[in-house]
């Protein structure tokens, strides 16, 4: 039998086993590098968010100080520039149905190129900790990204 409201399900026992959630319900928040994000799961080993990448964003480039991501594109496009602590850099493009990783201290920068909106999951390991994970970084496009209803633009 599965579960189909948003609320956290809690077994005969009265413990809490897990967690259904809809992107609808899900609390919204802005990531660190400028996407519109809703925090769809937490747990003790990991996080998932639902990215939104408006139409001519540029996202911040940066690299993490202690976790790797996982994401997987449901729709529109984009492109993602990866560096590796190795030095191998590239673009790959980010269209619905690709999965990509970035591992622990790979800069990174993404954007979106179409004309509708980047969606995407994204899945952190271990869990985020917080907004000075983002290490801002120079990354291959200048950023542009939109202010917050009520934020000054600053460049």
């Amino acid at each position: 039998m599965g579960c189909t409201d948003s609320s956290l399900s809690t077994s005969h026992d009265g413990s809490n086993h897990v967690k259904t959630i809809t992107v609808e319900s899900a609390e919204r928040g802005r990531s660190p590098l400028g996407a519109h994000i809703r925090f769809l799961m937490d747990g003790p080993h990991g996080n998932m968010i639902h990215s939104t990448v408006p139409p001519g964003m540029v996202g911040r480039a940066c690299h993490f100080r202690t976790i790797d991501e996982y994401w997987y594109v449901l729709s529109g496009e984009g492109e993602i520039w990866r560096s590796a602590p190795d030095g191998h850099e590239s673009i790959t493009q980010l269209i619905a149905g690709v999965c990509i990783d970035i591992p622990l201290g790979t800069a990174f920068q993404y954007r979106c190129t179409g004309s509708v909106p980047l969606v995407f999951t994204c899945t952190a390991l271990p869990p985020w900790p917080g907004d000075d994970e983002a290490v801002i970084v120079d990354g291959p496009w200048v950023p542009h990204v939109d202010p917050e209803p009520g934020e000054q633009r600053s460049e």
